[in-house]
């Protein structure tokens, strides 16, 4: 069914992934280390005959998985996690090197990048008997839609082509996965490695530049598109998309907020809060980039979160000690740089942080962890996803449908959160947020078994859970007489 699984993976060498062989192309390309601006190994840059030739394998390949038993695949995605972890400390430190993570967060990646394989075979995905009369019976069901495409982001290079690769193969598609051009290389030896357990043609993996994703969006060939990654880039998946009536799921940028309330427990919210704020420099759609303090506990929350997040060291994720890496990449410091540059211009009160000058002589895509002191909501670091360490803390007064309309204003809705000892409170300002995913005295909590998905330009449908295996099928109702 598949090749060797005594064959061992080298991580200094990478390649596309086509039809159940390795690949290279004339040219090649390379990304830079986010720590230190070092060249990482060259990658392949494919074009069109290379997307020519993956799609043709991929619908050869899927007619004969549409026909595996659940059981066969299973046993492959469990054969393939326990492979995976041989690998764990190889992908950590491929984490690091070309997304800057931090190394307990690089490990938390390949945690739920485990998770992922291992539940996501777990869920059930069933005929549903809609219609039962006394002269026939009518039944849903669920068949795979074909090939697909993952097009990856390169703030989760790892986990977020699990998140489309798994549930996609496992409801019998064949799927071609596209990384980042910036973070290619976990992507390309994750699928490399999944060779070693599916047949020729289910999983493939391409490396290219910017020009491929379009490529791909257009390809007759391809059915259906996941694309995680700018609202400004989903409008255009979209668009190509339409051309060929494809399939797409778009999980798109986020602006989340997290709401306290008076009666907050803040020994218990402080480090969490803190934690989500930084987490991965803020380059995480569903990370805290809004703070709203109820006023009579403001100055107190405040002066608690400085003295917490003033201690985060920051640095390479290859000191274990480090909690905030660099950003992923030039282009992402020039963009956070600006918000700094509103600092001054507009002038909005920084209590931690508040300019990049420290890090100007060295090396590196660092930027200054920032606390921003009740900006006005007309400041662009409010409306706006910095998508880096810059987090405004605002002041909020009245009635909670007031907080809630403030929070509702923004074009966003990916998540958010509401804190309070008073649960049945929290929960009921909770779901009236306009957000895909909501949590009450927690933030950022994911699970293979739950979908997830955005609000408003948040996104178009969800991804992960039974609803994700959905997203990849198509719907057949059976009519039959008795």
């Amino acid at each position: 069914m598949a090749s060797d699984h005594s064959v061992k993976l080298v991580f200094s060498e990478f390649h596309n992934v086509i039809d159940g062989r390795l690949a290279t192309t004339v040219n090649t390309q390379h990304s830079l280390n986010p720590a230190n601006e070092k060249a990482n190994p060259e990658v392949p840059v494919s074009g069109k005959d290379d997307l020519d030739e993956a799609v043709n394998a991929a619908r050869k390949a899927q007619k004969q998985w549409a026909k595996t038993t659940i059981d066969e695949r299973q046993k492959c995605f469990t054969a393939l996690a326990a492979a995976f972890e041989t690998y764990r400390e190889d992908f950590v430190q491929l984490l690091i090197s070309e997304q800057g993570k931090a190394y307990g967060l690089a490990q938390d990646e390949f945690n739920r990048t485990i998770k992922m394989i291992t539940e996501t075979p777990t869920l059930q995905l069933t005929e549903e008997v809609v219609l039962n009369s006394e002269d026939k019976t009518a039944t849903v069901r669920y068949v795979p839609i074909g090939v697909g495409c993952g097009l990856v982001p390169w703030n989760y290079p790892l986990l977020l082509a699990w998140g489309k690769i798994v549930p996609a193969v496992f409801t019998g598609n064949a799927i071609i996965v596209k990384p980042s051009p910036d973070t290619p290389y976990c992507g390309l030896k994750s699928v490399e490695l999944a060779m070693q357990f599916f047949p020729p043609g289910v999983i493939q993996a391409l490396s290219g530049g910017h020009d491929l994703g379009p490529l791909c969006t257009l390809h007759p060939g391809i059915d259906k598109i996941a694309f995680t990654g700018s609202i400004l880039t989903g409008k255009k998946v979209m668009e190509s998309c339409s051309k060929t009536l494809k399939r797409f799921t778009l999980e798109l940028g986020g602006n989340d907020a997290a709401i306290l309330c008076e009666d907050v427990d803040l020994e218990t919210a402080i480090a969490p809060i803190a934690q989500l704020c930084f987490i991965n420099s803020g380059q995480i759609c569903m990370a805290i980039k809004r703070i709203y303090v109820h006023s009579s506990i403001y100055e107190k929350f405040l002066v608690a979160l400085v003295e917490y997040a003033k201690n985060f060291k920051i640095g390479s994720g290859t000191d274990p000690t480090v909690f905030v890496g660099p950003l992923q990449n030039a282009t992402q410091l020039a963009k956070v740089q600006t918000y700094f540059d509103d600092i001054i211009k507009d002038g909005l009160h920084p209590v931690l942080g508040g300019s990049n000058k420290a890090f100007k002589e060295q090396s590196g895509f660092f930027a200054c962890p920032t606390l921003i002191d009740n900006p006005p909501d007309s400041a662009r670091i409010v409306y706006e996803e910095p998508f880096g360490p810059i987090v405004p803390v605002m002041k909020w007064d009245g009635s909670d449908e007031g907080i809630i309309d403030r929070v509702n204003r923004s074009n966003t809705g990916l998540g958010a959160s509401v804190w309070s000892k008073d649960i049945m409170r929290a929960e009921k300002m909770a779901r009236q947020l306009d957000a895909g995913s909501v949590w009450v005295n927690m933030h950022f909590e994911l699970s293979p078994k739950v979908p997830f998905g955005g609000m408003k330009d948040s996104g178009i449908g969800s991804e992960w859970g039974l609803v994700g295996l959905k997203s990849w099928c198509n719907v057949q109702s059976v009519w039959v007489p008795k």
